[in-house]
């Protein structure tokens, strides 16, 4: 007998999880790579490869999925991965400050820990998401989803934010201290809030650890099917170029200020703070637009995609004026509309991705979803890399740090203009579907590091 659908208090609880599992990720993937490049005077592109292979470590994601299927549970696989995460997120901090006396060994370690955050990122995200799939009705699964999304983004917000008021003054033992405190509290918050949450499950029957040839091969005749359709192929195109501009700038930003700035690394972990929260906003703006106050055309999804691109493109436009400014540009201001404009765009993509899933041949709705998952994927650990080789060859060509970094930032604006100008073409008969229902968090800068 299955168990009772999950209420809204088992939905936060899960979303707790979320929160708890994105404390983490934040602190591995924006302040510890600034205190690289900063504090360590190391180039950029060392911690954007670390953050690169934990997303390329991400791709054991269907086997991981695949185990929590077998058994039938998922609670689990949710809370082994957390515990890999935590370790993954310690190791990470002592490997940081490793670096300044033994590279090699910093290095071996960096791996090693990454490849740690990557695994529990992939086992716990996964099994989260499909418990959430099995035990939410569907009326609220849209809801759901976006209540765990948000949760998420809550959870870098603050944790940021705290985590730099504890940053300062700097000090390696400070940073191993906060890394493991916060890492102990996200377990106890994980391990409370799945308590009982997932019932008794019903036994699930074993699948084949790999498909059969002829599965293998229709697989492959549907995904040849969906690339064939030109609306999938230009809307897989806007998504890896949109989500190249969105991710690029995640891991300079951070160095760009302590760089540019002055900032001490817990003032540049509190900006990044200040970041989620601009994309908390925006999403909650875009989700009232839609629902309760929106009329056909702030309610739609297109509109609001193609809105999120340009204000992105203007608010990294401003970032790069910062640059060549310097101290005197209000570097707050365009960070916090980055920000903005950021969970405007996400929150609008993800709907136009899930409206036009149904377009086209029938029946084929997880391949376009698994299309344009892949193109975002590959993407974000792309931009992530590209944004810090980027900023490490301009400074080698240009003297001064901030006109390096205006000239990535300028490059990012650029790119979000060419995905706005996509996104003109794409999803035309989505335009009166509203933004505000989302079934699914996006893939992202946010939803990558953790959900994909």
């Amino acid at each position: 007998m299955m168990p009772a659908p999950l209420g809204w208090v088992g939905i936060v609880r899960l979303g707790l999880v979320q929160t708890a599992l994105g404390a983490i990720v934040v602190l591995a993937t924006s302040t510890l790579n600034r205190v690289m490049v900063v504090e360590l005077a190391l180039p950029a592109t060392l911690p954007g490869l670390l953050v690169g292979w934990h997303y390329a470590i991400q791709l054991l994601r269907p086997r991981l999925g695949h185990g929590s299927d077998v058994g039938g549970r998922r609670t689990p696989w949710i809370l082994g991965g957390m515990v890999v995460l935590a370790l993954g997120g310690v190791l990470a901090a002592l490997a940081t400050v490793w670096l300044a006396s033994n590279r090699v060994g910093g290095i071996l370690l960096g791996l090693v820990a990454f490849s740690l955050i990557g695994l529990g990122v992939g086992a716990a995200g996964t099994s989260l998401l499909a418990l959430l799939a099995k035990r939410v009705a569907p009326a609220r699964r849209a809801a759901a989803a976006t209540i765990v999304w948000l949760m998420m983004i809550a959870g870098f917000a603050v944790t940021a934010t705290v985590a730099g008021q504890l940053l300062d003054p700097y000090s390696p033992s400070r940073l191993v201290a906060v890394v493991a405190a916060v890492a102990g509290l996200a377990l106890v918050v994980a391990l409370l809030a799945l308590y009982r949450v997932e019932g008794h499950a019903a036994s699930a029957a074993p699948a084949p650890a790999l498909p059969q040839p002829a599965e293998r091969g229709r697989f492959r005749q549907a995904l040849a099917q969906v690339w064939a359709e030109p609306e999938a192929r230009r809307f897989a195109i806007f998504v890896f170029i949109s989500m190249l501009a969105y991710s690029a700038q995640d891991l300079i930003l951070e160095p760009f200020a302590g760089a540019a700035f002055g900032y001490t690394p817990g003032q540049s972990t509190k900006l990044a703070g200040l970041q989620h929260g601009g994309v908390f906003l925006g999403m909650l703006l875009v989700g009232l637009a839609g629902s309760a106050i929106g009329g056909p055309r702030l309610g739609s999804m297109r509109f609001w995609t193609i809105t999120g691109c340009l204000a992105s493109a203007a608010a990294l436009a401003s970032l790069a004026l910062a640059g060549l400014v310097g101290p005197a540009w209000p570097l707050q201001s365009s960070v916090f509309a980055l920000g903005v404009a950021n969970g405007a765009y996400a929150v609008a993509a993800i709907g136009s991705m899930m409206g036009l899933a149904g377009a086209g041949r029938a029946e084929q709705e997880g391949i376009r979803l698994g299309l344009w998952g892949a193109a975002q994927a590959v993407a974000f650990g792309l931009g992530g890399l590209a944004g810090t080789v980027a900023a490490d060859l301009a400074r080698h060509v240009l003297a001064a740090p901030g006109s390096a970094y205006a000239l990535v930032f300028a490059a990012e604006a650029a790119l979000f203009l060419l995905s706005a100008g996509l996104a003109v073409r794409v999803g035309r008969g989505l335009a009166g579907q509203p933004a505000a229902r989302p079934p699914q968090p996006p893939f992202g800068k946010l939803a990558a590091r953790v959900t994909s």
